[in-house]
């Protein structure tokens, strides 16, 4: 049998097996793959029908923790009232970009052909055609991302579509837009197309902006490896596409297409973000917003400058997924807002970072208690009651249902602290993969860099320390 055949008997693809293999390897585990993330899709929809049935009311929809932004924002964006996002004057402008809002106005005009003329019935649709399109997304996310996982594509693949995360958060927001996207560009890259990878990770960009920070990993690689005309080709076919998405908008409504970056410069400290927790705890210079985003993006630079010399200075070339996991969820760590479904930005990342199961699943546990802490979280400020204590929100979940006034900032505090000390732990364990080669679970394999494209067994051409190659004996 060929090599590029060959599977190996964890359903992955043999050691360096080219892209004929992994493709044959992704045909063998097609089956598997979609099948699994339908069944999570489908039982992640279900767990919004409580929601539906109450036409999303806050208050019965964060007892059930089965929010959505979805539906609301249709009615609080326009759409309802036929205004194109961007175009048209509302009083809340669409504050995601431009992809984002154009995927917004096709599912809010498939659903007027569908829902009449009951707004209600339209929102619905609207729910309903976006939930479809964002199942696609999963199972795009999902096949990538075990495309660029070598020997290790049954697993990752798996640890993607099996997820709490992915069944929990799929249809809070349209982020499986941009994470679909983003898996497709790591995908081009990993089969030796850095311009597509650029214009597809341009218009993943377009869609959230979190894939920008991709850039930093893929220059950092480049430049140890001096494959400069490949990121060359990569930031070109980036800025092309973000281009072309977004100047005509721009170009046409200048205001309403800024709206997005103003709106997140002048955001105050929100829920999920450490800096949350420190203003509750009395740390008065995170209410100022400029000294907040001085601090949050401080933080991100000197983590993103350890990282840089993590990847100038470790005995082997980092991976790009580690590399790639590290810069995001520094991003994260340090940002002034962190909402459940950003879970998702991560998820794919983290698979391939690092695919092992205990740290995995200990970060998905630390994600689901922070799923269920910021709707009980918020349902006591809706009701304002301060909340329950831990000992009486244990009780309540022991007994089948949510805390009846919701919970205490004790305890949202512990669930914050959760995601936060788990994102955390999966970071260093990566790093500790990164310094010890052989305790890197892809690398144990034979196997170099499976999604580096280009980088995949590449020569160092410049690292910050030269190491003196071992004396004959």
């Amino acid at each position: 049998m060929p090599e590029s055949q060959m599977i190996d008997g964890a359903g992955g693809v043999a050691d360096s097996p080219g892209p004929a293999g992994a493709l044959m390897g992704l045909r063998q585990l097609l089956p598997l793959l979609v099948s699994t993330t339908a069944a999570v899709s489908v039982l992640g929809y279900l767990e919004k029908v409580p929601c539906k049935q109450v036409g999303f009311d806050f208050i019965p929809t964060v007892r059930n923790a089965c929010y959505t932004d979805i539906y609301p924002l249709y009615f609080g964006r326009g759409l309802a009232d036929g205004k194109v996002p961007y175009l048209d004057k509302i009083p809340e402008p669409v504050e995601y970009p431009v992809l984002t809002g154009g995927f917004m106005q096709v599912a809010a005009t498939a659903a007027r052909w569908f829902g009449g003329n009951d707004a209600i019935s339209r929102g619905m649709w609207f729910f309903n055609l976006t939930a479809v399109v964002l199942v696609l997304c999963a199972a795009v996310t999902v096949l990538a991302t075990a495309l660029v996982a070598g020997g290790q594509s049954r697993r990752v693949g798996m640890m993607v579509a099996a997820s709490p995360a992915l069944l929990l958060t799929a249809y809070i927001n349209w982020d499986l837009l941009a994470v679909a996207l983003s898996a497709l560009a790591l995908a081009a890259w990993a089969r030796r197309r850095p311009g597509v990878a650029g214009a597809l990770l341009g218009l993943a960009v377009a869609a959230k902006f979190y894939p920008l920070v991709f850039l930093g990993p893929l220059f950092l690689l480049c430049l140890r490896t001096g494959r400069w005309r490949e990121f060359g080709r990569l930031l070109a076919g980036t800025v092309v596409a973000w281009l072309v998405v977004n100047v005509p908008i721009a170009l046409a409504a200048w205001d309403s297409w800024s709206r997005f970056y103003t709106f997140n410069q002048e955001r105050p400290v929100d829920w999920g973000s450490i800096f949350f927790l420190a203003e509750r705890k009395g740390l008065s210079s995170v209410d100022k917003v400029p000294t907040l985003n001085l601090m949050g993006e401080s933080g991100f630079v000197i983590l993103a400058l350890g990282i840089a010399l993590l990847v100038l200075l470790a005995p082997r070339r980092p991976r790009l997924p580690q590399v790639l996991f590290l810069t995001l969820a520094a991003f994260l760590l340090t940002n002034k807002v962190w909402s459940p479904q950003y879970v998702l930005w991560l998820l794919p990342l983290a698979a391939l970072a690092r695919p092992k199961l205990p740290a995995f699943l200990l970060w998905q546990a630390g994600e689901i208690v922070y799923f269920f802490g910021i709707w009980w979280y918020l349902m006591a400020g809706a009701k304002q009651h301060p909340g329950v204590g831990l000992s009486a929100t244990l009780s309540a979940i022991f007994a089948g249902h949510a805390p009846a006034a919701g919970i205490s900032d004790g305890v949202y505090f512990i669930a914050l602290l959760a995601r936060f000390l788990t994102v955390l732990l999966l970071a260093v364990l990566v790093v500790v993969d990164i310094l010890v080669p052989r305790l890197d679970a892809v690398r144990a394999d034979g196997a170099d860099d499976p999604a580096g494209g280009v980088l995949d067994d590449a020569e160092d051409r410049f690292v910050l320390v030269r190491r003196r190659a071992p004396r004959p004996a």
